[in-house]
This record gives C-alpha cells, sequence and structure tokens, in this order.
C-alpha cells in the first residue's frame, strides 16, 4: 500500500512539473525568439506590385519612419512592432547592392499597420541607420532602412520589438567571394540572333549560386536580376565586405566569327602579394577551359574599358567564357549543361585559390 501511494504521488508530481514546464515554454515562445528568418539578396524574391497610374503618388515623407538618436546605451537597433505580430511572421531581407535593411511583416491587412509607423519611431543604436521608410504591399508591410555600409545582422525578436544588431562580413564568414556577372538592363553586352550576354552571365551566376550556397563559402552577387550596377558599385560591394576575391563573368565578340575559346582578364598594374589578380585570372582559365574541354586564348591584361577588374583593390579577374560572334560557341553558351560546366570550372578554381592562399 505504502509502495502504492508513493507511486501514485510521484506520478502526481511528474504531471505537475511537466504542465509547469510547458507553461513555461509557451511563455517564452510567445514573447521571445531569437533569430528572425534572414534573407540575403539573392535570396529575395519580389512580389509584383500592380501599380495604379491613375492613383496620385504618395509622397516619401508622408511614409517616413522617425528615428529617435537620443538614447545610444545598446548595441542593438531598435525596431517596435504591433502587439499582434508574432517572430515567425518577421523576415530581415538583406539589400546589400543598395545598403538597405528591409523588415517585411506578413498580414492580411498591411494597411493596417501604417498607422502604427507614422505615429511610433524605432530607437537605440541608429548610427549605421541614415534614412528610414515604409511600404505596404499585397500582404505585407516592409520597413525599407537606408545604411551607411554593408552589413550582416543579428536579430532577437522580444516583448513586441526586433532587436537588430549590425556586423561586418567578416565578423560572420570565414571565406568571402564577390560574383559580379557582368552587363544588365540596358547593357547588353554582346549580341547575336537575339541571345543577349547579360543573360548568359546571369545564368552562370544562377548556376553558381546553386553550388556555393551548398559550400562554406559566402558570396556576394553583384545582381542577380536584369539590374545594371554602377561599376564603383560593383567595386564597393568588394571593398565593403573585405572580400576574398572578385570574379567578373562576361562574353567575348569579334567581327571575325572564326575566332572562339576562353580566356581571363588581370590587372597588371596592382600587385597584391602572394596570390593576387594573374594568379586568380590563371585558375579561372585553366579550370573553366579544363570544365567545358574547350580551348585556351590566354590570360589577357586589362584595357581601359576594363573599369571593374582596375578599379578593384581585391584579387579580381574576368573570366570571358567564350565568343557569341562564333556559330558553333554561340549554341554551346545557349544550352544549360554547358552553363553548369562554365559554373563548375569557376567554382573549381575558386576551391582551388583557397588551397592556394593556405599553403
Amino acid at each position: 500500500m505504502q509502495q502504492n501511494s508513493l507511486m501514485k504521488s510521484t506520478l502526481v508530481y511528474c504531471v505537475l512539473f511537466v504542465a509547469a514546464a510547458m507553461s513555461v515554454m509557451l511563455y517564452y515562445a510567445a514573447t521571445k525568439t531569437v533569430g528572425v528568418t534572414d534573407l540575403a539578396q539573392d535570396e529575395v524574391i519580389r512580389p509584383t506590385v500592380q501599380k495604379d497610374n491613375s492613383a496620385p503618388a504618395v509622397p516619401t515623407g508622408e511614409n517616413g519612419i522617425v528615428i529617435n538618436r537620443s538614447a545610444l546605451n545598446t548595441n542593438y537597433f531598435c525596431i517596435p512592432m504591433p502587439e499582434s505580430v508574432k517572430a515567425e511572421e518577421v523576415v530581415l531581407e538583406n539589400h546589400y547592392m543598395d545598403k538597405e535593411l528591409w523588415v517585411c511583416i506578413s498580414t492580411e491587412q498591411p494597411k493596417n499597420y501604417e498607422a502604427f509607423y507614422r505615429e511610433g519611431s524605432v530607437y537605440g543604436n541608429c548610427e549605421n541607420v541614415t534614412d528610414g521608410r515604409f511600404e505596404t504591399e499585397k500582404e505585407r508591410i516592409c520597413l525599407r532602412f537606408a545604411l551607411n555600409g554593408v552589413y550582416e545582422y543579428r536579430s532577437i525578436f522580444e516583448d513586441h520589438t526586433l532587436y537588430v544588431e549590425f556586423v561586418s562580413s567578416k565578423e560572420v564568414y570565414e571565406k568571402i567571394i564577390v560574383i559580379d556577372p557582368g552587363y544588365g538592363g540596358e547593357e547588353q553586352g554582346i549580341t547575336a540572333d537575339g541571345v543577349l550576354s547579360k543573360n548568359i552571365t546571369l545564368d552562370i551566376a544562377k548556376a553558381l549560386k546553386t553550388m556555393f550556397d551548398e559550400s562554406d563559402i559566402k558570396v556576394y552577387y553583384t545582381r542577380m536580376d536584369d539590374s545594371n550596377p554602377a561599376v564603383a558599385d560593383r567595386v564597393e560591394l568588394a571593398a565593403a565586405t573585405k572580400a576574398d576575391m572578385m570574379i567578373r563573368i562576361e562574353v567575348s565578340g569579334d567581327e571575325n566569327s572564326k575566332l572562339y575559346g576562353t580566356s581571363a582578364v588581370y590587372n597588371s598594374k596592382f600587385f597584391i602579394p602572394g596570390f593576387g589578380n594573374v594568379e586568380l585570372a590563371d585558375l579561372l582559365e585553366r579550370e573553366v577551359v579544363t570544365s567545358i574541354s574547350g580551348k585556351a586564348c590566354g590570360l589577357v591584361e586589362s584595357a581601359q574599358e576594363d573599369q571593374v577588374v582596375n578599379s578593384a583593390t581585391v584579387p579580381a579577374a574576368a573570366i570571358r567564357v567564350g565568343y557569341l560572334t562564333n556559330g558553333q560557341e554561340a549554341i554551346l553558351l545557349q544550352r544549360e549543361d554547358y552553363i553548369r560546366r562554365i559554373a563548375e570550372g569557376i567554382y573549381n578554381a575558386v576551391v582551388k585559390a583557397y588551397e592556394q592562399r593556405e599553403e
């Protein structure tokens, strides 16, 4: 009897303990979540917004977010959230080429939050934030903060406030490279029979992304759409992230349609001890040619028009993946499997570059 009584008492205490533990877990789940979803610019898929051209444009000032810079007693940039917002509804988007942090809140009624951000303010450590405004879309409201540089983020969602800490890329990632798909927008590059170089370089970058996403190498892309960033912005991305190397992707063309093959461009006037521009260019050409079983046209010293390669202050080279003006090579450059093999060559060159740097 005494043993049965002891067992019952133990069972009751266990049930009470589990219930108390569950209550604590539910409380913290409702009030605090560490690690809000964070997306890099190359992971962001922007929804298509249908603009009503008949409606008057809303001045930016009406959508401005007040930044209270009086309190700097914290390492965090503090963004209050409406009480109904849950952590899983918040996504941080790092639009690094625009030097913007987007804090996007999913909601069926985004306009319901407009008054909250018109009347309230953000506060805390705002030294990296130059401006703020919000935009409403179909199923979300986005708080867009202009920054004074390129950053990564650590975040905590607690007590209806999002706390964001700005950190440098090198604090988060040991290996960093920049991939620069050439051309974009109105700058189409070499064209032939309706085929555009800007699309080929972008396809190669997208193939590279699938490979690097599975590696320990962090990649920043100067573009992953049909935009055309300025030369200065492309180069600054490599400097701001303290990238280990920068690789530009280009397509060749010539009046002589018989020319074909792969070459790499480097800046011989900017010397980097150890692993530098010419070493990177040599690796890129060798690995891409090997991957596609192609023809090597050799290394080329940069000309005046090679502005990205000439301006970069990290090891940089441009890989010219083929001649679009050559009929046979033009056909190859439109094939998905050939694009993938070019990307594999560039990927292998980067891996070997890190091996050489560590020797």
